[in-house]
């Protein structure tokens, strides 16, 4: 018999199992795990169901259940994503005053250089592009030959994402 909480437990690894599926699939509603089987997850499981050619219930019986394990694992366990987080525009550049996701890669980066050579200064992570991270791109940048601009153009980023490859 199950108690409360392991049943919260099964149903949030349900959940968690769809969340992943809905990145590859948006056939499947993207739900948030809380544990509780309520009409989101049923949704999810229907649409699930549906495209996958199950009969659809909203219910997850042992038929579900095993082809949502294996839909699952047959997505995540491909080779990993290539992650294109620079700006796809034709001559972009990050500059000084920019905020988000790839402001914080090149001040991880840029960290991860400054304790591996000392001829990169340390910055601090916040993701906003501020005078630090300009000024420890300039160092970087006059390493490998490129202008000193502080800015992350294309040629930046990718020297930049090869030399955070090389720490791996």
């Amino acid at each position: 018999m199950y108690t409360s909480t392991q049943q919260q437990a099964h149903i949030r690894e349900l959940q968690g199992l769809l969340h992943g599926i809905s990145y590859y699939n948006a056939a499947v509603p993207r739900i948030i795990p809380d544990g509780i089987y309520g009409r989101e997850t049923e949704a999810a499981v229907r649409e699930f169901q549906r495209y996958y050619g199950l009969r659809v219930t909203g219910e997850t019986n042992q038929a579900t259940w095993d082809r949502i394990v294996v839909v699952y694992r047959e997505l995540v366990d491909q080779p990993p994503q290539p992650l294109r987080a620079f700006p796809q525009q034709a001559g972009a550049v990050m500059l000084p005053g920019e905020q988000g996701f790839p402001v914080l890669i090149i001040q991880s980066i840029l960290l991860s250089l400054s304790e591996k050579y000392g001829n990169v200064p340390p910055v601090k992570v916040t993701g906003e592009f501020d005078g630090d991270t300009q000024r420890a791109i300039q160092p970087f940048q006059k390493m490998c030959a490129l202008p000193m601009t502080g800015c992350v153009d294309c040629k930046t980023w990718n020297l930049l994402a090869q030399a955070g490859g090389d720490l791996l």
